[in-house]
């Protein structure tokens, strides 16, 4: 490309919007060009309205940009939203409307019916929805969303299973790091030392969304699997990471050596397109019976790599596993970004 695409975002003080902007920093595509935040920072540098909590600097060029009010006068055609959800579904149709591509990482209208919700390694083909969005028609703007941070490493691991035997049924139980949280989340003495067995919405979303990602499109519609599915959320004292165990019941007997050739071999349309956050590998299974664990294993493949392991007999289904993804990066804002990256390859940002 000769010239990179402007973007903006959306809630660019909170953890999420710095990892916007960290991920975008050396970017091919797209650079960042507008930043906007609540009323409290607005006016400010950037580098005084936010409370930086990445280990990496703020980019020089951020550092110094004005945080602009969120609104979609003077903001660019393409915005990545890190807002929460109460806040997202008045603003984000709003910047819709404005004919802006809002690249959302909210829960607030995932699940709507003409929202596509993308995980493009699993479901590239969902964006078509965006065409028979209102806003689409009238401005020539649309949101896309990407799913909770602990659906994400989920589907990941279930696609391929999903593909080649069928699912039946799924039940999950999350150890979720407190990042998921944002900042300041969690208090300390919550959280060191204990584990909170509840993350208010998360066992909804995580079914729910399950079953959008896993489901087929029908027209403009998606129709949502069909397999049971259970979730369990906790909150744990972990920074990165959410670990996730897994049991599955699938429609066709399989051996494990075919599940995990399935793990290791999965491909789908980001890798074939070469995007530039794309992994190389979107599963991957390792053999050592006490991994993955989030120390170690989080920023495989960049951050965006669902890394499994201990696949094992399951004596109430069929299987279990244990399954890890980094909830900030392939769970948040690394998600949106290889979803824009996709409606780049396919057309949509011109």
């Amino acid at each position: 490309m000769d010239r990179k695409i402007p973007i903006g975002i959306l809630g660019a003080t909170g953890v999420v919007g710095q990892r916007f902007i960290q991920m975008l920093e050396r970017h091919p595509w797209f650079e960042v060009a507008w930043l906007a935040a609540s009323d409290r920072s607005e006016g400010k540098i950037y580098a005084e309205a936010a409370r930086w909590r990445l280990k990496t600097p703020i980019p020089a060029p951020v550092a110094k940009m004005p945080v602009s009010p969120a609104t979609p006068e003077g903001a660019p055609k393409v915005i990545f939203a890190a807002l929460d959800a109460s806040i997202a579904a008045e603003l984000e149709p709003r910047f819709a409307d404005a004919g802006c591509a809002v690249v959302s990482n909210s829960s607030a209208l995932r699940m709507k019916e003409d929202v596509p919700l993308v995980i493009p390694e699993v479901n590239a083909g969902h964006i078509r929805m965006i065409d028979a969005q209102a806003s689409r028609k009238k401005s020539g703007g649309f949101v896309v969303t990407n799913p909770n941070c602990s659906a994400i490493g989920l589907v990941l691991a279930l696609a391929p299973l999903h593909q080649r035997f069928g699912l039946e049924t799924v039940m999950a139980v999350t150890m979720q790091a407190v990042s998921g949280a944002g900042y300041p989340g969690v208090a300390s003495l919550d959280i060191l030392g204990n584990v909170i067995p509840y993350i208010r919405n998360e066992e909804e979303k995580m079914e729910e969304e399950t079953r959008k990602l896993l489901g087929q499109l029908n027209g403009a519609k998606v129709i949502p699997g069909t397999f049971a599915m259970s979730a369990q959320c906790n909150r744990v004292a972990v920074e990165d990471g959410h670990t996730e165990s897994v049991s599955v019941r699938l429609r066709t007997k399989a051996k494990p050596e075919e599940i995990i050739a399935a793990w290791n071999g999965y491909r789908s349309e980001p890798q074939e397109l070469k995007l530039p956050s794309a992994p190389e590998c979107p599963v991957v299974y390792v053999e050592a019976n006490d991994r993955p664990q989030p120390r170690f294993d989080v920023d495989m493949g960049a951050g965006m790599t669902a890394v499994v392991g201990r696949l094992r007999p399951c004596g109430v289904l069929d299987w279990k596993f244990t399954v890890l993804s980094h909830n900030t990066i392939r769970g948040a804002a690394g998600a949106a970004l290889l979803n824009a990256e996709l409606l780049k390859a396919k057309g949509y940002l011109g």
